[in-house]
């Protein structure tokens, strides 16, 4: 076992990571029916919009906006497209911003190294951690407020930041389980180990939890 140097919080290995990973997908595969491929079906199913809201939103968006170049000479209309979204003004501001910068430095094609996309507007970590696992296929963990609170709160990969709980989780999920890992740590996160009051009484990975708050008891098996 190892601890947290600052709150003594236990640190999984990476067989306890595997259990996490098994437990969330079977989960998330029979409760939520998600598919990790569900995004790139050309129908959308009424579970799939519930998760993928914004991508079923925001289609007409896709359909005009096709390339960089397009969403350049769009510039005027992509707030309006995307109004449904939080901070819209300003993701519309950067998706502008980044488009001009692609069709004049990467011939309109979005570039697969994380410095390339880091440098585009808008772009930090956590959305060069996106694309490069969505759109090319990258193992990479992208850590938003959900992942970091899981992570956190769980024990399987404590830090103060989101690279230090994405460093954690490379080194605890196991390789096989990567490419889809923040999806399914998202939706646990989301649905389950929510921020207010966690549904620890419907959690699958309750008897790996360390959180002293647990609201169950669940012996360890």
């Amino acid at each position: 076992m190892r601890y947290a140097d600052d709150c003594n919080i236990y640190v999984r290995s990476e067989k306890a990571g595997r259990r996490v990973m098994e437990s969330l997908t079977r989960f998330i595969e029979r409760r939520l029916k998600l598919q990790i491929n569900a995004e790139k079906s050309a129908v959308a199913r009424p579970w799939e919009r519930s998760f993928l809201g914004f991508t079923v939103r925001n289609d007409r968006a896709f359909r005009r906006c096709i390339s960089a170049k397009a969403i350049t000479r769009f510039k005027d209309r992509v707030r309006d497209l995307i109004k449904t979204i939080g901070l819209f003004r300003t993701k519309a501001k950067n998706v502008v911003a980044l488009s001009k910068k692609l069709v004049e430095e990467h011939a309109g094609e979005v570039p697969r190294t994380r410095e390339a996309l880091e440098a585009l507007p808008g772009v930090g970590r956590k959305t060069a951690n996106v694309v490069l696992n969505i759109a090319f296929g990258e193992p990479t963990i992208a850590v938003d407020t959900h992942i970091f609170r899981v992570g956190n709160r769980t024990g399987m990969a404590t830090g103060k930041t989101p690279f230090e709980v994405e460093t954690k989780l490379n080194e605890v999920v196991p390789p096989k389980y990567r490419l889809h890992a923040h999806h399914w740590l998202i939706l646990h996160g989301r649905y389950v180990c929510v921020a207010r009051r966690p549904l620890c009484e419907r959690c699958v990975i309750a008897d790996l939890c360390k959180w002293p708050g647990k609201t169950v008891v669940v012996g360890a098996t």
